[in-house]
C-alpha cells in the first residue's frame, strides 16, 4: 500500500496568499482611523496630484479620485469607490465600496456634509434625457447629512439653467431613482425600488413605500404617505394619504401626523379641510372658500370653474 500525495501547484499557492494578504488589507484599510490632520491614502489608489484632498481622509484600494476633485476633511473612501469630474465633498462623508460620485462632464456634482453613499451607488452622473445636448454643464447638489442606499442612481439636470437637489437628512433606501431636475427638499424617506422621473418634486417629510412610481413633473406634498406599489400621475396634496395602481385619496396620513407631533387640534382641523376639498358635495370653489375665506381667492377658482 502507498498513498499518492498530490502537491498544489505553485502558481495556487501564490493565488492563495496573495488573496489572504489582499484581504488582510482590506480589514486594515476598514479599521484605519486616519489623525485629524493626516490622509492615508492606500498604495493601489489612483489620485491626480490635482485633487483636493482635506486632513484626515482615509482613500482605500482601487479608489480612483480625479483631478477637478475636492474631498473635505475626514472622509473615508471604501475600496472601488470613485470619485470623477468636478466633484466636491463635504466634510466627513463616506463612500461605500463600488460607489461612482460625479462624471466627466462640464457642470458640478457637490455634496454637503455627512452623507453616506451606499455600496454601488451612483450619484451624480448624466441625465437619461433625450434632450440632453453633449457639451450642457449639468448640475447636482446634494445636502448634508443623507444616507443614500446601495445601487441608487441620482443624475444631474439635463439642461444648463436646471439643477437636480437633495436637500437635508433624507433617506433613500437602496435601488431608488431620483432622475433629471428632480427637486427633493429635507427629511424625507424613500423606500426601496422609489423611482422618482424628471422635475419631480418632493416637499419636506414626504413618505414612499416601496415600488413606488411617480409621472415627471409631479409634486409630492410635505408630510405625505405614498403607498407601496403605487403609480403616481398627478400632484399629491400635502397631509394625505394615496396609494393604487393609478394612486388615488386614501384620507389624511394620521400616523405620520402624529409622529411628527401634530396637535389634535391641528388634525381636526386639517380633517376639516380634506372633507370640504376633496368630498364630493358642492362646487370646488366653495368648498375651498369654506377653508380659507379670501374672496380673491374663490373669485379665481370661480374663473377657473366657468372656463371648464
Amino acid at each position: 500500500m502507498f498513498s499518492l500525495h498530490v502537491h498544489k501547484p505553485l502558481s495556487a499557492t501564490l493565488r492563495t496568499l496573495t488573496l489572504v494578504h489582499f484581504s488582510r488589507t482590506l480589514s486594515d484599510v476598514s479599521n484605519q482611523k486616519p489623525s485629524e490632520t493626516t490622509s492615508f491614502i492606500h498604495p493601489t489608489a489612483v489620485v491626480h496630484p490635482d485633487a483636493v484632498i482635506g486632513q484626515g481622509v482615509s482613500i482605500g484600494p482601487f479608489c480612483t479620485v480625479g483631478s477637478s476633485a475636492k474631498i473635505g476633511n475626514a472622509c473615508r473612501l471604501y475600496p472601488g469607490s470613485h470619485i470623477f469630474g468636478n466633484t466636491e465633498l463635504g466634510e466627513r462623508c463616506i463612500l461605500m465600496t463600488g460607489t461612482v460620485v460625479g462624471d466627466d462632464l462640464p457642470g458640478r456634482t457637490v455634496l454637503g456634509c455627512n452623507n453616506i453613499i451606499g455600496h454601488h451607488a451612483v450619484v451624480g452622473i448624466k441625465c437619461q434625457d433625450m434632450k440632453y445636448k453633449t457639451g450642457d454643464e449639468c448640475f447636482l447638489e446634494v445636502g448634508d447629512n443623507n444616507e443614500i442606499r446601495e445601487h441608487t442612481s441620482i443624475h444631474r439636470s439635463s439642461k444648463s439653467n436646471e439643477m437636480t437637489v437633495i436637500g437635508d437628512n433624507n433617506l433613500i433606501m437602496g435601488s431608488c431613482h431620483i432622475a433629471h431636475d428632480c427637486k427633493v427638499g429635507n427629511d424625507n424617506i424613500f423606500a426601496n425600488n422609489t423611482l422618482l422621473a424628471g422635475h419631480v418634486v418632493v416637499e419636506d417629510y414626504a413618505h414612499t413605500a416601496g415600488a413606488t412610481v411617480v409621472h415627471q413633473f409631479c409634486c409630492i406634498g410635505s408630510f405625505s404617505f405614498i403607498g407601496g406599489g403605487s403609480v403616481v400621475s398627478q400632484d399629491v396634496p400635502r397631509y394625505v394619504m394615496v396609494s393604487g395602481e393609478r394612486a388615488e385619496l386614501r384620507g389624511l396620513n394620521l400616523e405620520g401626523l402624529r409622529r411628527r407631533g401634530f396637535s389634535m387640534q391641528e388634525v381636526r382641523s386639517l380633517r376639516t379641510a380634506y372633507r370640504n376639498i376633496f368630498m364630493p358635495i358642492g362646487l370646488l370653489y366653495y368648498r375651498i372658500g369654506l377653508v380659507i375665506p379670501l374672496q380673491h381667492l374663490r373669485l379665481i377658482l370661480k374663473i377657473q370653474v366657468k372656463r371648464q
